[in-house]
């Protein structure tokens, strides 16, 4: 009984986003990982993604989360040639020109997680309700939405406009996310078919399947899969991307052997999805080693 009425207050508080950060902390841990928060000495992976949040506020993961000024983080650091081609970026809906963009293309909102519209045919797209949408992303804060994730809190709202990525040899891309601890790669989780019957799988540096996954959402990942090409050259990008940093999942895609950056993420799933079996929740956890403040 004390167990529920402990829920049904977690449930409630959970969605007060204005609370102080460390009581936060404690009650939107609690609900999804359903044990208490020690932020003093954290051991898990995702108690672990909970301190980062409170604690872990370099101003530079404010660039590094904008989907439009991560670009010059990723020129800077490893190079233009693996930046997407962008049409344009806006602070207002109003100021998009649809009529000169291609007849496909993906918009994002630059300052949030999950905010995208892929446009693959521009004639059968719904302008009024596309701009109502825009315009709702815009007005939305990251921070605020989801659980405290610090590094979205003063990201300027706006939209990009990028090229839809097509590959010749797949249906649709595959997603390679590689988990880098103090700028090395230790696993990558790899997503695909996402547009039929969306798979993933966690696999080591060599390609095997490891024994733990991320999502019981998805199908698990049972084909082998071939490393793509120019792979570890994708591997000395994501940890040049990662130097210095404690921890940061590095995405990127390989589109017709061209390696194509897609985003940096300090919080993964916001911290609520562990790992399966749960004991890999202390094992990737012990990668993960806290910044002295």
């Amino acid at each position: 009984m004390l167990h529920k009425i402990r829920r049904f207050f977690l449930r409630h508080f959970r969605k007060i986003r204005f609370l102080p950060p460390k009581l936060y902390a404690h009650i939107h841990y609690e609900y999804y990982n359903k044990e208490k928060l020690n932020l003093k000495d954290p051991v898990t992976f995702n108690a672990k993604i909970a301190w980062y949040k409170v604690f872990y506020r370099p101003k530079i993961l404010n660039q590094l989360v904008d989907k439009y000024a991560v670009r010059e983080y990723v020129r800077q650091k490893i190079g233009a040639q693996y930046l997407n081609s962008i049409y344009g970026v806006y602070e207002r809906v109003e100021d998009i020109d649809f009529d000169a963009l291609p007849n496909s293309f993906v918009i994002k909102a630059t300052h949030a997680s999950g905010y995208n519209l892929i446009v693959k045919d521009k004639s059968k797209l719904d302008f009024g309700s596309s701009k109502k949408l825009f315009r709702k992303w815009l007005k939305r804060n990251q921070y605020y939405r989801m659980g405290q994730e610090w590094a979205y809190k003063n990201v300027q709202p706006r939209l990009i406009i990028e090229q839809l990525l097509t590959d010749k040899n797949q249906k649709s891309l595959i997603d390679y996310k590689f988990y880098c601890f103090n700028g090395v790669a230790k696993f990558i989780d790899i997503h695909m078919d996402r547009e039929s019957q969306h798979k993933q799988g966690c696999f080591d540096l060599n390609f095997k399947p490891l024994p733990f996954d991320k999502s019981r959402k998805y199908d698990k990942i049972t084909q082998q899969i071939k490393k793509p090409s120019r792979y570890k050259e994708m591997i000395k990008c994501a940890e040049a991307l990662a130097e210095n940093i404690p921890f940061v999942r590095v995405d990127f895609y390989n589109v017709n052997d061209q390696i194509i950056f897609g985003e940096m993420t300090f919080y993964p799933s916001d911290g609520r999805k562990g790992f399966h079996p749960p004991t890999y929740n202390k094992i990737v956890g012990d990668f993960f080693t806290l910044p002295k403040l």
